[in-house]
C-alpha cells in the first residue's frame, strides 16, 4: 500500500463551531500573534472569553499561537514565551508556575503513518506544576511532564517525564535530577 492523501477524511474531528473558530482566528492574529500587542491582561480576558481556563498572574508574551483556547487550561503564575505554538487539537493543561520558553512547541496532533489515508491522531498534553519547557523544545501529544521536570533547549518528548528530573535530547532521555535549593 502507498499513502493516498486523497482518501484523508477527518470529518469526525470536531473542535467547535465554524463561527467560533473564525472569530478566534482573527482575534488570535490581532492580539496574540502580533508583536505589537504586549498587554497580558487583555490577552487573558480574551482567552477566558473563548473558553480557556486561566489562573491569576499568567504572562503571555507576543507572537504566541494558540490553536483552540477552549481546549486550554493554564494555572496560576505560568509564563508563555515569545513564539510559542500551542497546537492544541486536544486538551492542553498547564499547571501552576510553569515556564514555556520562547519558540517551544506543544503539539497534540499527529498522523497515523501506518494507514494509507494518514488518519489524524490527537492526544492531550499535561504540564504539571513547576515544569520548565526550554526554548525550541517540543512536547508531543500523550506526554505528561510531571511536577518540576525540565525539558532542555531543543529537546523533544512524546512520553512521560518523571517528576524533578531534567530531560534532554531527541528523543529526550532522563539526564539528572532537578534539585531546587
Amino acid at each position: 500500500m502507498n499513502v493516498d492523501l486523497s482518501t484523508y477524511n477527518n470529518s469526525s474531528f470536531n473542535t467547535g463551531s465554524s463561527i467560533k473558530k473564525f472569530c478566534w482566528y482573527y482575534t488570535s492574529i490581532f492580539f496574540f500573534r502580533n508583536a505589537l500587542f504586549p498587554f497580558y491582561g487583555f490577552k487573558l480576558f480574551l482567552l477566558k472569553l473563548f473558553g480557556a481556563k486561566v489562573g491569576k498572574g499568567v504572562i503571555i508574551k507576543p507572537n504566541v499561537n494558540i490553536k483552540y483556547p477552549w481546549l486550554l487550561n493554564i494555572g496560576n503564575y505560568s509564563w508563555i514565551g515569545e513564539n510559542v505554538w500551542i497546537d492544541n487539537l486536544d486538551m492542553v493543561s498547564i499547571g501552576n508556575n510553569v515556564c514555556i520558553s520562547q519558540g517551544a512547541l506543544l503539539l497534540s496532533g499527529n498522523h497515523n503513518y501506518k494507514v494509507p489515508a494518514f488518519d489524524l491522531i490527537t492526544k492531550p498534553i499535561a504540564l504539571e506544576d513547576g515544569v520548565w519547557i526550554g526554548a525550541k523544545a517540543m512536547v508531543c501529544g500523550g506526554a505528561v511532564c510531571h511536577s518540576h521536570s525540565i525539558l532542555t533547549v531543543g529537546s523533544i518528548t512524546a512520553t512521560d517525564m518523571e517528576a524533578f528530573y531534567i530531560y534532554k535530547g531527541n528523543p529526550a532521555v532522563k539526564f539528572k535530577p532537578r534539585i531546587i535549593n
